[in-house]
């Protein structure tokens, strides 16, 4: 079967499972929550707690504003979006409001906003994330080649919308050992090249990953797989973390200019072993995002830490583990857990 075929079947079931959710009485997820708090006991708290605290930085309560609206309210114009957070958030009581931002965001809201990327750094707490478009965005790819049985070369395929891309295009495009292109007609024709799939660039040993308007859609796909992850260093975020990826360990980190590209580009070739270990580690980091479970329960507490700090759930029995998990130390939580 090939991948384009596997990729139809998965869009249509995505959507029918959404589908089943949406004719499901609300009040049917309600009364499920409470039950869902229950895998807490099995999960892992140190990790559960650090994602939580790193997607959602509020800490201080706040007021919600009138502009935001009610969870049944949230808007359908952008349909995976709505679908990827009422997976959470439809456990809510449909009254209760909140404020949402669907789409590529580079801006820090003015108010505490469920988002899907923000930018890296200090001062964005008002951007809560949350694990949105994620059948475009949460990519695993089956990737049969191991490193050395590739091709020996760096691709990139993407459109030319922002300076970096235009710089690697136009210093690049005809470079022996690359094999970068755009795949839009709007780039000069000397930087156009045919669009390739995600198993045509798997073929190659090193694959460029640059930002377009928010994150590199590409990004995830490549650290799952058996190729080497070339990057600028992320300057916005989504559920992904990209805030948390080490250059060197994760990823290889390049210039925003590339003038060091071709320099990195042939030092890994003369050190297969330490792209090999960097494609490990790559995937090691990946993996924590396909855990559906933990998951599921990282985004209804992202939900309802934002519910429990505007006021409008004043007790919180999934937070208060947490809590509690910290006044304790988690090293004694997790222990007493694995004795029970």
């Amino acid at each position: 079967m090939s991948a384009t075929l596997n990729l139809r079947i998965a869009r249509v079931l995505y959507y029918l499972r959404n589908a089943a959710r949406e004719a499901c009485p609300q009040g049917y997820f309600v009364a499920k929550r409470s039950r869902l708090f229950d895998w807490l006991s099995d999960a892992d708290l140190v990790e559960i707690e650090t994602r939580l605290g790193y997607y959602n930085k509020l800490t201080l309560p706040f007021s919600i504003p009138s502009k935001s609206h009610a969870i049944s309210r949230t808007s359908r114009a952008r349909s995976r979006y709505y679908f990827d957070f009422m997976e959470a958030a439809r456990y809510f009581e449909g009254d209760l409001r909140v404020n949402t931002l669907f789409g590529d965001v580079v801006d820090v809201p003015e108010y505490p906003t469920f988002v899907k990327s923000r930018p890296v750094g200090d001062g964005n707490e008002n951007s809560v994330l949350m694990k949105l478009d994620k059948f475009r965005h949460f990519q695993r790819v089956a990737d049969p080649l191991p490193f050395l049985a590739k091709q020996s070369k760096l691709v990139w395929r993407g459109s030319a919308n922002n300076a970096r891309r235009r710089v690697v295009l136009e210093q690049f495009h005809d470079h022996s050992l690359f094999d970068v292109g755009a795949t839009g007609d709007d780039a000069p024709v000397d930087w156009q090249k045919p669009f390739l799939t995600i198993g045509e660039q798997l073929r190659f040993r090193y694959i460029l990953s640059i930002e377009g308007y928010d994150v590199a859609t590409n990004l995830k796909w490549i650290m799952s797989s058996n190729s080497l992850c070339f990057s600028p260093k992320p300057r916005f975020e989504t559920w992904f973390m990209e805030g948390r990826l080490e250059a060197g360990r994760h990823y290889v980190e390049i210039q925003d200019d590339m003038a060091d590209l071709e320099e990195k580009f042939r030092y890994y070739e003369a050190h297969p072993e330490e792209a090999e270990k960097i494609v490990r580690e790559a995937q090691k980091y990946v993996t924590q995002f396909f855990n559906e479970r933990q998951e599921f329960i990282l985004s209804l507490l992202v939900v309802e830490k934002y519910l429990h700090l505007s006021g409008q759930i004043h007790s919180s029995a999934a937070l208060a583990i947490l809590d509690g998990a910290r006044e304790k130390g988690l090293d004694d939580v997790l222990a007493s857990t694995m004795v029970a």
